[in-house]
């Protein structure tokens, strides 16, 4: 049971920890309180929404599964457009962070696939308040790697990294609809 939370939390984690790694990018001045805020507001939200989805049962499933992956697309990419633009126009001046609401949208954005694993737990056999402790825990700290991780790779690479960045957070979204069958060849 706990081995089944670890894997799920790792699998949802996944998303969160390429966001981190894009902030980590123009994470300069402050990358613990980066690295803190991300692992902090992503934890979280990963971890409270296996307990909404598990609360909302199947009452709810289908019309949340035919948005969710839309929902996260648009404001991923919205980001990554936003990361890619800033990057562009900037003139040897260093892009910002993501803060505030922003991180709030982007935790949001990619936990909303954490709600959908909500429904499974029964069907794992994972209690849901061990699996949300799971995935808030590792996702937390996957995060606050990322953030140190993209960090160091975004020193080497300059400006470029923020074009990298912003198209991450967009193939992300990309490969969000591409899961959920939003983007298949017919």
């Amino acid at each position: 049971m706990f081995l089944s939370a670890c894997v799920l939390a790792l699998a949802l984690a996944a998303d969160a920890f390429a966001v981190s790694l894009s902030q980590g990018v123009v994470a300069r001045e402050r990358p613990h309180a980066t690295a803190l805020m991300l692992g902090g507001a992503f934890g979280l939200a990963q971890g409270l929404m296996p307990l909404i989805g598990w609360g909302a049962g199947l009452v709810m499933t289908a019309a949340f599964a035919a948005y969710d992956h839309w929902i996260a697309f648009v404001m991923l990419a919205a980001i990554g457009v936003k990361l890619i633009w800033e990057g562009w126009r900037n003139t040897g001046e260093a892009a910002k962070r993501v803060s505030g609401w922003g991180v709030a949208v982007l935790a949001l954005a990619t936990s909303l696939d954490a709600a959908g694993a909500g429904l499974a737990l029964d069907a794992m056999e994972i209690g849901p308040l061990l699996a949300a402790c799971v995935i808030a825990v590792i996702t937390a700290l996957a995060c606050a790697g990322g953030v140190y991780l993209g960090r160091a790779v975004g020193a080497r690479l300059g400006k470029t990294a923020e074009y990298l960045g912003g198209a991450a957070l967009i193939a992300i979204g990309v490969k969000i609809l591409w899961d959920h069958g939003a983007l298949a060849l017919s």
